[in-house]
């Protein structure tokens, strides 16, 4: 007999898995330029030419110990570098003992849910949200997911909504900014009105209630603007990060768990996180791109590639009709669809070749998320078949 449950997760995959597979099929007949594939979030802008160096560096000294087992949570040397990096970013006093290494951000997130959840808590994640965390938190961590509805005229927190949803048996908040879909940074104001709930929730209930704070889009921003540090602005924040969408390296599968000593029980929690690493076998990630992280702490990719993307999607799609919100960071277009049954307007896209995904996967209906991270010819070209979906449903 098997996990049953396991075998319906493993037989049923996503949404946005299923597309990029359908996509794939599709270029197999009709070419791979005319198949506008929109649904995976996959960096389409090298890594830096500092990785290309680092991996050269590394690989000229000593095989068996570049490839070797680090430490479980990572290398000491590699975790004091990424410390001081934050540390001179955001004026903080971490140590390399404040981080643990995963296989990145998804790892990160199953290593802190795990950490920290206890029979019958509950973790609040706000739409629009990434669908994996319902994963993490139900299938993983055994806690009970609650969905908070998207605030849509701008995407920051539905507080009312959140008010309603916090209760004494919530354990944590999920947070994503830059958001994976909607593009939306969560704004200073909000950031303190969130931490000045949850201080006056931890004070009624008697309890931490911590806030995660998934982090991959953290450098990709636009127009100026800065994403708020949380652990900043709220002592029981738990930060998880990624160099996938930073550094373009989603394959190479790096990140980390912060575990900030401001945190209520900071020692005991940073012990549990490495505790939930052992448990789920995400023990000493990839130590070649340990080093390579640590060699490029603090760089990025070329993001002004995404801007353009953004300036030409979003302005051609509002042009046509389509309603939406301007996104700030990460790389993603998060429009309404133009007609409220998001999955039947996904599946009508396909006719032109069109990939998108379904607001609902992302806990919003009656939104579509466009992935942006393409080359931006591919975008030129498919704006004319976007228009032509929009004149089926009376826009001119």
């Amino acid at each position: 007999m098997i996990n049953q449950s396991m075998a319906a997760l493993g037989n049923n995959r996503s949404t946005i898995r299923e597309l990029f597979e359908y996509g794939n099929s599709r270029a197999a007949v009709v070419g791979r330029e005319n198949v506008f594939d929109f649904s995976i979030g996959n960096p389409n802008v090298p890594a830096p030419d500092a990785v290309r160096r680092a991996i050269l560096e590394e690989t000229a000294g000593d095989p068996v110990a570049l490839h070797g087992y680090t430490s479980a949570q990572g290398a000491a040397d590699v975790r004091r570098t990424l410390a001081d990096d934050l540390n001179r970013r955001f004026g903080t006093d971490y140590t390399g003992d404040c981080l643990y290494l995963t296989a990145g951000a998804a790892a990160a997130l199953s290593c802190a849910f795990q950490a920290i959840a206890c029979p019958g808590d509950e973790f609040i994640v706000l739409a629009p949200y990434f669908p994996e965390y319902k994963m993490f938190i139900e299938s993983g961590a055994g806690a009970k997911c609650v969905v908070v509805p998207p605030a849509v005229q701008d995407f920051q927190i539905d507080f009312a909504a959140l008010a309603q949803a916090l209760n004494a048996r919530t354990k944590a908040i999920v947070i994503n900014s830059p958001n994976n879909p909607s593009g939306a940074v969560y704004s200073e104001q909000t950031i303190r009105r969130l931490a000045g709930l949850l201080a006056e929730k931890e004070e009624q209930y008697g309890h931490p209630i911590y806030l995660v704070s998934d982090e991959p889009y953290r450098e990709i921003i636009y127009d100026g603007i800065e994403a708020p540090f949380v652990p900043q602005y709220y002592e029981n924040t738990i930060v998880c990060y990624s160099y996938s969408k930073s550094l373009s390296l989603p394959g190479e599968r790096i990140g980390y768990v912060l575990v900030p000593p401001q945190a209520a029980d900071s020692a005991d929690l940073y012990a549990a996180v490495c505790g939930a690493g052992r448990a789920l076998g995400y023990v000493c990630a990839p130590s070649l791109f340990q080093r390579v992280a640590a060699r490029c702490a603090g760089q990025t990719s070329d993001i002004t590639v995404y801007q353009t993307n953004r300036d030409l999607l979003y302005n051609g799609l509002t042009e046509m009709g389509y309603r939406c919100v301007k996104p700030q960071g990460a790389f993603y277009l998060f429009p309404q669809t133009l007609e409220p049954d998001d999955r039947a307007f996904c599946e009508r896209a396909k006719k032109y070749d069109l990939l998108v995904v379904p607001g609902t996967d992302f806990g919003a209906p009656g939104h579509m998320r466009i992935s942006y991270c393409v080359q931006t010819e591919t975008i030129r070209r498919a704006l004319p078949l976007f228009k032509k979906l929009a004149e089926e449903y009376g826009c001119k």
